[in-house]
């Protein structure tokens, strides 16, 4: 399988382009060839395009064009002050776009997630079902859009997405207050990505979010080496102070996102475009049990799982790999055969 790709890696180029007024930085990778289709990889939070590393020289080995963005208010990208750009129903329209300019305007593009990428995906597909050949999730299992406007506080305390509480301290103003510097931002991934201390201390918990107190005392991340974390702080830092808000600011769109998701309550009723889910054992904060039931809104559903913590894609990428690959082999009738 091929090799995880590296930072500034020469396989791929990184460009900049405008869409909707709004600057999107992006990782392109192409075959040799012909591409045979175009897939689209949205990261999630506090990821970056650079979470797709084990995947993107794996889908361009396969004949695939694959173009990751770095999403609003991440490295390079626009970090817009109204807040409802940031919306799923906003950044799917922008997907649509960037789209556009690989497959024009009657094209399609595979459109695969991970965390809030994953349920970006899962809205994209909805807003424009045109535009999506198939859908893949990793991690995020599908929620049909709510008629009922219910706060996530409100959720919690009657006992429902507990492992959802973390999310009221990263829509606060903690986090972006107290992160500020490159050193700071590189300790807090650090204990995001799995970086543990003495005594089992970790730098986060879904039940309280991040752990300000013991992020210094932390060891180093299983999962990034010290040059992929150095890649990852210094590219924060490419956003104007605080760096933290744009990533936080998906954060802090639930109820816009209700409010525009309205419309799409009324007609829906399955969601007919060939989809993977792929769910992650130990993900703490979207454990497997929240995509019980989700098969029923799906005409052509298929599931796939690994033994991974939340970070599936780094921590078993090849596994996450070869099922992506198997599912696009048969979505795509066959075209990826010879290269899996």
């Amino acid at each position: 399988m091929a090799s995880k790709l590296v930072p500034n890696d020469p396989r791929v180029r990184e460009e900049t382009t405008s869409i909707r007024g709004k600057q999107y930085n992006y990782i392109l990778g192409e075959p040799a060839s012909t591409p045979i289709e175009t897939v689209f990889l949205i990261h999630g939070f506090p990821d970056m395009n650079f979470g797709w590393r084990n995947q993107i020289p794996y889908l361009v080995s396969l004949g695939l064009r694959v173009v990751a963005p770095n999403m609003l208010g991440y490295a390079g990208t626009s970090r817009p002050d109204d807040l409802a750009q940031f919306s799923h129903k906003s950044i799917s329209a922008d997907i649509r776009e960037l789209a556009i300019k690989f497959v024009g305007e009657d094209g399609q593009i595979v459109l695969g997630g991970h965390d809030w990428g994953g349920a970006l995906v899962w809205r994209t597909v909805l807003w424009y079902p045109e535009l999506i050949k198939a859908v893949f999730s990793v991690c995020t299992p599908f929620a049909p859009p709510n008629p009922v406007w219910v706060p996530l506080e409100d959720h919690i305390a009657a006992g429902r997405l507990t492992n959802f509480k973390y999310q009221l301290q990263l829509a606060g103003p903690d986090v972006e207050r107290e992160l500020q510097s490159e050193e700071k931002v590189r300790q807090f991934l650090n204990g995001m990505f799995g970086g543990w201390g003495e005594d089992g201390k970790t730098g986060f918990s879904t039940s309280e979010g991040v752990l300000f107190d013991n992020l210094p005392g932390l060891g180093p991340s299983p999962l990034v080496s010290k040059e992929e974390l150095d890649h990852y702080a210094a590219r924060y830092m490419l956003q104007s102070a605080p760096p933290m808000r744009g990533p936080l600011n998906w954060y802090r769109t639930r109820k816009i996102n209700y409010e525009e998701e309205l419309a799409l309550t009324k007609d829906f009723k399955q969601i007919s475009t060939p989809a993977l889910f792929i769910s992650a054992t130990k993900d703490a904060a979207l454990p497997p049990a929240m995509s019980a039931g989700m098969d029923r809104w799906f005409k052509d559903l298929t599931r796939g799982e690994v033994e991974a913590s939340h970070w599936a894609l780094t921590q078993t990428g090849d596994e996450v790999n070869k099922l992506i690959g198997a599912w696009l082999n048969k979505v795509l009738d066959g075209a990826v055969r010879a290269s899996l």
